[in-house]
C-alpha cells in the first residue's frame, strides 16, 4: 500500500484480502464493508499526467481522482481500478477487468475496458442481462 501527499485509505469492516493487493492512494479511496477482493488487484486513485511534452512521464503533476468501491462488492483476480471509479453496493468485477468510472448498486461488471453486462432489476427481483 502506498500513499502519497494527503492520501488516505479507509477500509471499512469485514474485508477479505486475497494476495498481492496493491493499493496507490493520494486522495480518498475507500472500500465497504464485507467486500471481497481477489488475488492480484490493483486500486488507484493516481493518475500520471502526461500533457507536457518532453517531460518524462514520473516528472508530470499527478492526477487525483476519489476511488470508492461500495459495500458488499466482489472484485475478481486480476482487476485493475482505476482513479475516479465509484462501485455501488453489491457489485461483481469479474477478473482481469480494467475499471474505471461510475457503476451503480448491483451490478455485473467485465472487460476491458469494464462494462456492465447485468444488473439487479429490484422491480422484478431477478438479474437481467445490458446495463
Amino acid at each position: 500500500m502506498e500513499t502519497h501527499q494527503k492520501g488516505t485509505i479507509i477500509f471499512e469492516d469485514g474485508i477479505s484480502i486475497g494476495q498481492n493487493l496493491h493499493i496507490v492512494s493520494g486522495g480518498k479511496l475507500l472500500i465497504g464493508s464485507n467486500t471481497t477482493i481477489s488475488s492480484n488487484v490493483l486500486i488507484t486513485n493516481i493518475d500520471h499526467g502526461y500533457e507536457i511534452i518532453d517531460v518524462h512521464i514520473m516528472q508530470q503533476p499527478i492526477q487525483i481522482k476519489e476511488t470508492i468501491i461500495g459495500s458488499n462488492c466482489f472484485i475478481g483476480a486480476g482487476v485493475m481500478i482505476l482513479p475516479g471509479t465509484h462501485l455501488g453496493k453489491q457489485c461483481i468485477v469479474g477478473s482481469n477487468s480494467v475499471v474505471k468510472g461510475k457503476f451503480p448498486d448491483y451490478s455485473v461488471i467485465v472487460g476491458a475496458p469494464a462494462k456492465v453486462v447485468k444488473h439487479y432489476d429490484c422491480q422484478l427481483h431477478e438479474w437481467v442481462k445490458g446495463g
